[in-house]
């Protein structure tokens, strides 16, 4: 199934299992489907599994949004006692649509414990309490973690056969391009590694005994301890004073403490000329991503660090910020520089990352899926430099092996029931459930004001829509005007105004609280937001000239404007 296929289908409000090969895009997918609720009026709940995977998306673990904790069980008392607690009643009966990202590593029993409260806060008897449901992740990568070892994956489960998922699998590949290294993950994926796969691995495989490796190449373990000792090591090894960065934080202890773990860059960031590093977070402006390599050359006049990349593009680094939302708002944040030392670190933090190239040692391998996760980090066979490998690195849950023909039927089953379905029957269900969230619907090839749930303007020019009697008429002129029109232009061009005192007159209706995100939202372009939205939540301060020029220019500032009011 393509991006495309499957995003028409989340947008039908069906719930949904969004799956497919590291690299297929399951992320970029997800966060375009975010951006198109956001511009419907619509503030998915975005969670994960763990606290790495929540601050990629801006979101909080499903163990804190539900209010389960480390829970391992609950009790009837426990569910009344959750249940109770105001801030997760109010979280939970606010949500419409809930996201839970990296569902491999949620257990069966985490997955029910959820499912208990959201019935019990909401006092309806369906799944999540009749809550949308979207779960993304592979179960070929790390699977949850269990004090037992008898962990059961979320979809054996009864309430993920209640949910009626949909199954939308990726196939395309947008990571690795090197179809001998497919071959090789394609293989360890179906469990029918070969000698000659084996064979293609050890012809990358390098002495690690007794020589320092390439500095500027990061290295996976599959334990803490490792890559502990050899970032201290590498890092003492270099001339000249280290400077330490510490991490600056916003919100409540316990939302703040959530972030810093699952952030990866460190608490206290100490680097030196020469050191390497890696990105930890993606540029706004496309300058670098989460994985990124580059090499600590100078510092500029505030003592930020310049890195110089791989592909020898020079970066004056600034501190970004790692967000908890909820409901469009921001609860807790953290600031640092979006760096971290990359001479090593643990295939478990490598998870949703892209290397050119990583150095492995995958000879202490001891979870199913830890050789597959590090081999598909990394784009091409000849970025891969194994000091170590053992029978387990090269082995899937056998479990997962059947159930992933399972997934895959029921991928092709849901494509083609849609590619039967004619364009105007998949529009109405997914107008029916933006109507259903409480959302607005906006159809972009015309200007029906029913389409808009307006009514017409009288003959006398009483305008008559939701919130505009009573208001002074440049501002009623205004609304009217947005509602009716298509883009920010043909507001300005029916007012005869210019575009940014329409969005003045959008920010005063707002202030006063006769502005809902349903009058303007169309007006921004919707392939837009989620990249303003990104650059808006990782710039600190009220000032929009960075955000501006971290986006290159591309958008106007009204447009960014339009974008933070949406936000608001």
């Amino acid at each position: 199934m393509t991006q495309c296929e499957a995003l028409t289908i989340l947008k039908t409000g069906a719930n949904v299992f969004l799956t497919g090969e590291p690299g297929s895009g399951k992320t970029h997918t997800i966060n375009e489907f975010v951006a198109w609720l956001r511009a419907s009026g619509i503030e998915p709940s975005v969670t994960a599994a763990t606290g790495i995977a929540a601050t990629h998306v801006a979101g909080m673990t499903l163990h804190s949004w539900s209010g389960i904790g480390i829970s391992d069980s609950l009790s009837p008392a426990d569910v009344d006692r959750i249940a109770s607690k105001e801030h997760i009643a109010k979280r939970i009966m606010k949500a419409k649509v809930l996201i839970i990202e990296e569902i491999s590593m949620l257990s069966a029993a985490t997955f029910e414990m959820a499912d208990k409260i959201c019935r019990e806060v909401r006092r309806m008897d369906a799944p999540f309490g009749g809550l949308s449901v979207i779960l993304v992740g592979d179960f070929f990568q790390l699977p949850p973690i269990s004090r037992d070892r008898e962990v059961k994956f979320a979809y054996e489960s009864k309430v993920w056969r209640e949910l009626n998922l949909l199954t939308c699998y990726l196939t395309e590949q947008y990571r690795q391009d090197d179809n001998e290294f497919l071959g090789v993950l394609s293989a360890i994926r179906s469990g029918n590694v070969e000698e000659m796969h084996y064979e293609l691995l050890m012809k990358r495989r390098i002495d690690f005994q007794g020589r320092t490796l390439e500095t500027s190449v990061p290295k996976l373990f599959s334990h803490n301890a490792d890559v502990d000792r050899i970032n201290a090591s590498e890092l003492e090894k270099l001339s000249g004073k280290s400077k330490k960065f510490t991490m600056n934080s916003k919100g409540k202890d316990s939302f703040v403490e959530g972030l810093k773990r699952g952030c990866l860059s460190p608490e206290i960031l100490e680097l030196k000329d020469g050191a390497t590093v890696m990105f930890t977070k993606n540029s706004p402006q496309g300058r670098f991503v989460n994985g990124t390599l580059g090499v600590v050359i100078g510092w500029d006049a505030d003592g930020s660090p310049i890195i110089k990349t791989k592909d020898g593009l020079r970066i004056t680094t600034e501190p970004m910020e790692w967000q908890l939302e909820e409901q469009g708002k921001v609860k807790a944040s953290v600031s640092q520089y979006p760096l971290r030392l990359a001479y090593a670190m643990t295939v478990h933090k490598s998870q949703g990352m892209s290397m050119d190239a990583a150095i492995m040692d995958l000879s202490k391998a001891f979870e199913y899926g830890q050789g597959y996760v590090a081999l598909s980090r990394v784009r091409r066979l000849s970025g891969v430099y194994l000091t170590g490998l053992n029978q387990r690195a090269l082995e899937v849950h056998p479990e997962i092996l059947e159930k992933d023909r399972d997934f895959r039927a029921a991928s092709d089953a849901a494509r083609d029931a849609f590619a039967e379905m004619s364009e105007t029957e998949v529009t109405s269900m997914q107008k029916k459930f933006v109507k259903a969230m409480g959302g607005a619907w906006f159809d972009t090839s015309t200007k029906s004001e029913s389409k808009l749930g307006l009514r017409k303007s009288t003959s006398n020019g009483d305008l008559r829509s939701p919130h505009i009697t009573g208001l002074p008429g440049r501002l009623a002129e205004t609304l009217q005007a947005a509602r009716d029109s298509k883009t920010l232009k043909e507001v300005a061009k029916a007012r005869g105004l210019t575009a940014s005192t329409i969005v003045k007159h959008l920010e005063e209706l707002a202030e006063i609280g006769k502005l809902t995100r349903t009058d303007f939202a169309h007006l921004v372009p919707f392939d837009s937001v989620g990249e303003i939205h990104e650059a808006l939540a990782a710039t600190s301060g009220d000032k929009l000239s960075p955000v501006f020029h971290s986006l290159g220019g591309r958008h106007s500032f009204e447009i960014i404007r339009l974008v933070r009011l949406m936000r608001q």
